[in-house]
């Protein structure tokens, strides 16, 4: 999977926006102004600890240490809460793994919205745009 595919398929979940809050070379997606990806586009003015391509994932704490258990293309988030947030280098991992944490991510802040607004999203059987 390469930056555009994780860009088109996080955009076409059901009610997801992208804004770059952060600056150009960070491209962030949210579900009701809630961040569950922050896709980092890269930069050569970010002095950045690794550049290889990654983004961060929101998911719950004891999911993230078991995936960085299991995959070393996980790791703690760098500029996000470690506990709550991983970084996956999304390259080096089947793209139907990629996907499906991506929903694991947008599922898990769809939860925690207003019961109101909550149910449009839970009970969205495919996540996808109409």
């Amino acid at each position: 999977m390469n930056i555009e595919q994780v860009r088109e398929f996080t955009l076409s979940l059901y009610g997801v926006t992208e804004d770059q809050p952060f600056g150009d070379d960070i491209i962030t997606f949210r579900l009701e102004g809630k961040i569950f990806v922050c896709l980092w586009i890269g930069s050569d003015q970010q002095d950045v600890k690794n550049p290889e391509p990654r983004f961060a994932l929101k998911l719950s704490p004891e999911r993230n240490e078991e995936l960085r258990a299991q995959f070393s293309a996980v790791t703690p988030a760098y500029h996000w809460n470690k506990k709550h947030w991983s970084d996956v280098y999304y390259e080096q991992l089947d793209d139907s793994q990629v996907e499906e944490w991506i929903k694991e991510s947008y599922q898990l802040v769809a939860s925690k919205l207003p019961k109101a607004i909550r149910q449009k999203y839970i009970n969205y059987r495919n996540y996808e745009r109409d």
